[in-house]
């Protein structure tokens, strides 16, 4: 009697699959990103009580209370910009980072019973963290516009290059966000630790003040916080020359965002294979 082969193709997990191969598995898992950035939108705004409202409330109570205290307490300058818009412009980025940041720390373990159970480029989870957050920074820019219109206060050709500093805010984000999605699964004490970096980098970071009142011999040093040449960035883009961009801070906070990127890509990809073992 002879013995049948099944033809059937065989699907072989590696621990450590070759980069090219494995950003092709990210490109073959697609939709399971998107699946995921639409089951966690839905999250956010369907299954709660205000929905989209408190997309809309939080940053607008936070920018009441900068305004008072730094604007009206502190009477930090703002030049001929209102502090409103001043405060607002640097939100923008500030709360993408935060809300991206907050949410990819703990994705792998919120999503720890899928990572047990099938295989797929852990990447996708804390990645698609950044994609949601994404939505909160839309619905911010029209809450933007809003009170720009309410000022009569409109941005120049300068609102072309928002894109790019949308784009350099988002590599300290990812980078972030992959150190911290692997190492809380490790060392569960740093879901403790997100939220206190993120309430502390909220006054240090310019976001209720100009950066020009940090002195000139302290502005590079200032830079090696990444969000600072993101918000300058963003002011100079919306407000009409409401920020001056200085050029080394840019560079510096850019070079350095890249360098998280990357090792944070590098620490990810080294624990990813034993994040199902340890979760």
């Amino acid at each position: 009697m002879k013995e049948t082969v099944s033809s059937c193709p065989e699907l072989i997990i590696e621990p450590n699959r070759p980069v090219l191969h494995y950003w092709r598995d990210v490109w073959r898992y697609r939709e399971l990103f998107w699946f995921l950035v639409w089951r966690d939108i839905l999250v956010r705004y369907k299954q709660t009580v205000i929905g989209v409202a408190w997309s809309v409330i939080r940053p607008l109570v936070t920018m009441i209370v900068f305004t008072v205290v730094f604007g009206m307490l502190a009477k930090l300058p703002s030049g001929q910009i209102p502090y409103p818009l001043l405060v607002f412009a640097a939100m923008l980025p500030w709360n993408f980072f935060a809300n991206a940041l907050s949410e990819g720390s703990g994705s792998l373990v919120g999503n720890a019973n899928l990572l047990t159970k099938v295989y797929f480029p852990r990447i996708i989870i804390p990645v698609s963290s950044v994609i949601v957050a994404l939505v909160d920074f839309a619905i911010s820019v029209v809450i933007m516009a809003g009170i720009m219109l309410w000022y009569g206060y409109w941005p120049d050709w300068r609102i072309f290059t928002l894109p790019l500093f949308l784009l350099l805010s988002c590599l300290p984000v990812a980078g972030a966000g992959l150190w911290f999605a692997a190492l809380n699964v490790r060392y569960r004490d740093f879901r403790y630790v997100v939220p206190f970096i993120l309430q502390l980098g909220l006054y240090v970071s310019p976001v209720g003040f100009a950066s020009s009142i940090v002195p000139e011999q302290w502005r590079l040093l200032y830079a090696l916080n990444p969000m600072v040449g993101v918000i300058d960035g963003f002011r100079w883009a919306l407000l009409r020359g409401g920020a001056e961009l200085h050029w080394p801070g840019i560079l510096l906070s850019t070079v350095l965002s890249l360098l998280l990127l990357f090792s944070g890509l590098w620490y990810f990809r080294k624990t990813e294979r034993v994040l199902a073992d340890v979760i």
